[in-house]
């Protein structure tokens, strides 16, 4: 039997908002819930036609999206509450809930996510699995680091990682319109 995917099924609908601080990201919507959240060029990003037609940005889950991100990049919300969908493995969902548990401006290794998931020898699964996270920056996989603290994988690229963990870790809360993609 075929691993479940992370890919969007069933009917889906997408946009792309092109004005977010670390360029256009594609949201992808099944019914009223995220099911993706893509940057241009991003590691495991489905192909487009896997993304269905286009949608009103109006439209839920769209609006409440674009309105929570655009309120993350100015500094005003540390936590999103979107209905999510996300389709992986059990592992992986698993991953993708602790990861939401990393507080705001903060960071953990792989090796501690493993850790907190009760398998402190899987850091590498964990790795895996965080990077097939389907709606990076709401389920905030930008805050796992190497062991050592260093910036290791990300879908997004690193420099977008680092743009990420700079922003939330500012002061004064303010994206820096220098750190667009």
């Amino acid at each position: 039997m075929p691993a479940p995917s992370t890919a969007p099924t069933g009917p889906v609908t997408h946009t792309v908002l092109d004005d977010t601080p670390v360029g256009p990201l594609t949201l992808v919507a099944d019914g009223d819930a995220l099911t993706g959240l893509y940057m241009t060029d991003q590691r495991h990003r489905p192909p487009e036609e896997n993304f269905g037609s286009p949608a009103d940005p109006t439209e839920p889950p769209f609006a409440r999206t674009i309105t929570q991100l655009r309120a993350y990049f100015r500094g005003e919300l540390t936590a999103f509450d979107l209905p999510l969908a996300l389709h992986g493995t059990p592992f992986q969902r698993r991953v993708w809930a602790a990861l939401c548990t990393i507080p705001y401006g903060e960071t953990l290794s792989y090796g501690q996510l493993a850790e907190r998931l009760g398998n402190p020898a899987a850091s590498r699964a964990v790795g895996l699995a965080n990077g097939r996270n389907p709606v990076g920056i709401i389920v905030p996989c930008h805050r796992v680091v190497g062991a050592n603290g260093s910036l290791t994988g990300y879908g997004g690229g690193l420099d977008r990682k680092r743009r990420l963990l700079t922003f939330e870790r500012a002061a004064d809360g303010l994206f820096p319109a220098d750190t667009c993609v």
